[in-house]
């Protein structure tokens, strides 16, 4: 088995709360985001880009997440605070892979939301060559426009993943995974879908 195909059939998330510093920066960092930009693009749109939120930055956005939060519901626990405050310091750095997505004569929406959903995977699968873990997530952040606005994320715009990384710090094990069975079907010679034959 190759390398590649090993690495492909073991990989999986490192929990955020395992993922120290040092994070990826310089050399690393660029080759990680030009990796995470090779991808299938329809009409070479590039209909996506990188927020990084590290450093005196993500504690600085926590600290508004925060105050967005309170404002909203009123004073906040010391626990709920501390969980809005850290968000962004979880991990050494949090890549925003945000969507550009926007109607275009030729290219469906839907096929440039792809595209930065491959920008999420190629971003990991390079973090992991360079040495490195990481977890992709969304969380409340991603979906609501103020909590956006604080990150730069413009009206129109769409969060594709928050990907978080660092050097892993635990042994992973892997999860269940779905049985090929219960995911793959085939188009048979009467043109209807039944069971695959591997």
């Amino acid at each position: 088995m190759s390398d590649i195909l090993h690495y492909l059939k073991t990989r999986r998330s490192v929990a955020i709360p395992s993922l120290a510093a040092p994070a990826p920066e310089a050399q690393d960092l660029e080759d990680i985001l030009t990796v995470a930009a090779r991808v299938p693009d329809h009409g070479k749109l590039a209909p996506w880009r990188f927020i990084l939120i590290r450093g005196d930055g993500a504690v600085i956005a926590g600290r508004r997440l925060a105050d967005l939060v309170e404002r909203r519901e009123g004073s906040l626990s010391e626990t709920r605070r501390r969980v809005e405050e850290t968000r962004f310091t979880r991990a050494p750095l949090v890549v925003a892979v945000v969507s550009t997505a926007a109607e275009h004569v030729k290219i469906p929406v839907w096929e440039q939301q792809l595209s930065a959903g491959a920008v999420c995977m190629n971003l990991i699968h390079a973090a992991y060559a360079k040495g490195f873990g990481a977890n992709w997530v969304t969380e409340w952040v991603a979906y609501d426009d103020e909590a956006k606005a604080i990150l730069a994320i413009g009206e129109g715009e769409a969060v594709a993943g928050f990907i978080h990384l660092g050097r892993p710090t635990e042994t992973l094990s892997d999860r269940p995974r779905p049985a090929l069975a219960d995911v793959v079907r085939e188009i048979g010679p009467d043109g209807e879908a039944g069971e695959a034959t591997l």
